[in-house]
């Protein structure tokens, strides 16, 4: 077993907890929490094993196992969980920001693996691998033909660093089958999705999660963006559920001045752990913005309220999920892993963020549906807070505790209501779908334009997105949800830009008409 990290879950969206975590490492060398009372202990290894030996029929005793811890934490709260060990093989991967493969995004087009793009600079991209070729043969396992589960496509890229794949390629463009010898090697899984210049002296800089990589890329972008000039400093924090506290905590130092308090833990024995920035920090003047939604949650809540409690920057958004419960995991010998809440933590002025939890689990991760449902999306107003959870920053602004960050500035979830599905659609994987195979019909049509003769041409005509509407209706989903050409058309672009430029591009043309984006910039 490891039990030397203490993490805070991701919530990836406000119904659904996918069990990332948000890590801070104590010594662990004090591991009486884990010794139970050795009757209570006894009971339950004897039940077991009573079960074992004697049940009549034939049981598997680990799945009684996984129920049972299952059922014991379930007593606890949302956070304290059980995780598989198919679940946290992928978890750990995630966190670690980086696995060893040969470097593409595919999508199972009918029945064959077809190659959106290579990861620039990856081992696909330097044996020669381009968008629109389809992958036949991984060695000699026909992949092709067999309509295999992402799961299984993966056992047969990913491998070994060093190890070889020999793959048979059909590009489709050439009309001829290739063969491909490709070295794995270790491919980046970044949390940084993109630093770019909004204007002359405004950067930008998406974070889409907390992995063990994000602050290091979080500085490869802040510095670039000096470089060109930026002078204030936008961190987008919307739909990032957590991650590592360590992440959040350095990149809280790069903003904050010396001495400044960051955050601080308490524990069930009154243990209080602060972090105070340092000196080092490379963005300490410059004015900074940060954006959340409903969805940002544990790490993305720790760094952005530093900012706020410390009056550093301006909070652009709504309010955020509302989790402040630390926890620490436990792994198990079969790969598994247990998370168990050992602590809160409380942003500078000493409010905990962490929304009620005494209605249930599901009633608390259903609660960001009831933020529709009154109103709270679409006007600042309808924001619920608690006066008795008041506090104050070292200039007098108000902050509240109780459940999660409210902005400073406020900015509704959609223009009008009726919009939020076509959001939620155009931001779902159809989309990248839909253009891929628009782009595999015939991937010259944008040869030779600038992003910005690209995006002139897409806004005249309507072609995609009358494409878009017969592809959802062959795929059963509802056009209603289509209904503004505007902001499906915006998406389409995007993503097309994604797929024909680089990552870079889509959020280039996504920007242009961000609300929150444009608040910040006014």
């Amino acid at each position: 077993m490891n039990i030397n990290k203490i993490y805070l879950p991701i919530i990836i969206c406000a119904t659904l907890s996918l069990g990332i975590v948000l890590g801070k490492y104590f010594n662990n060398s004090n591991d009486d929490f884990l010794v139970a009372k050795s009757s209570s202990k006894n009971k339950l290894n004897k039940l077991i094993d009573f079960i074992d030996n004697e049940y009549v029929d034939d049981v598997n005793t680990d799945s009684i196992v996984n129920i049972t811890v299952d059922n014991i934490l379930g007593q606890l709260d949302p956070h304290s969980v059980y995780v598989p060990p198919s679940e946290q093989a992928q978890v750990v991967e995630n966190m670690k920001g980086n696995f060893v493969g040969i470097g593409v995004n595919f999508y199972m087009y009918n029945d064959s693996v077809a190659i959106i793009k290579p990861v620039e600079n990856g081992p696909s991209a330097k044996a020669g691998i381009k968008a629109g070729d389809r992958i036949l043969y991984a060695d000699k396992t026909k992949l092709f033909g067999r309509k295999l589960p992402s799961d299984s496509l993966y056992s047969y890229l990913k491998g070994e660093k060093g190890s070889e794949v020999s793959l048979t390629i059909y590009r489709k463009s050439e009309h001829k089958k290739l063969k491909l010898n490709i070295i794995r090697d270790v491919i980046p899984l970044k949390s940084v999705d993109v630093s770019l210049l909004l204007n002359a002296k405004t950067g930008y800089i998406k974070i889409n999660r907390f992995a063990e990589t994000t602050y290091e890329e979080f500085k490869v972008g802040l510095l670039k963006l000096k470089k060109e000039g930026a002078q204030t400093l936008v961190i987008d924090l919307r739909d990032n559920g957590g991650g590592y506290m360590e992440e959040a905590i350095e990149i809280a130092d790069e903003l904050l001045k010396d001495k400044e308090l960051i955050v601080f833990t308490k524990n069930k024995k009154g243990k209080v752990d602060k972090t105070y920035a340092t000196k080092k920090g490379d963005f300490e003047t410059g004015n900074v913005f940060v954006l959340i939604n409903e969805n940002s949650a544990s790490a993305s809540e720790i760094l952005a309220g530093a900012i706020q409690d410390n009056d550093r920057g301006t909070i652009v958004g709504r309010r955020s999920f509302g989790k402040g419960l630390v926890q620490r995991e436990m792994d198990f010998d079969d790969g598994s892993a247990v998370r168990l809440t050992v602590a809160r933590y409380y942003t500078p002025t000493g409010r905990s963020i962490q929304k009620p939890y005494t209605k249930g689990n599901e009633s608390y991760f259903k609660e960001s549906e009831s933020r529709f449902a009154n109103g709270e999306l679409y006007e600042k107003d309808s924001i619920k807070v608690v006066d008795s959870l008041k506090f104050k920053t070292p200039k007098g602004k108000l902050v509240y505790g109780g459940g999660g960050i409210v902005p400073d500035v406020f900015v509704p979830i959609a223009l009008e209501h009726g919009n939020e599905n076509t959001v939620y659609l155009m931001q779902s994987g159809i989309v990248g779908n839909f253009v891929f195979e628009q782009l595999d019909k015939n991937r010259t049509v944008f040869k030779g334009l600038s992003l910005e003769q690209f995006v002139a041409k897409m806004n005249e005509t309507d072609l995609y997105f009358n494409a878009f509407q017969k592809f959802l209706s062959k795929n059963g989903l509802d056009i209603k949800f289509v209904k503004n050409k505007a902001i499906v058309k915006r998406y389409l672009t995007a993503e097309l830009a994604r797929q024909f430029y680089g990552e870079s591009s889509y959020y280039e043309v996504i920007l242009k008409e961000d609300a929150m984006i444009k608040a910040v910039l006014k």
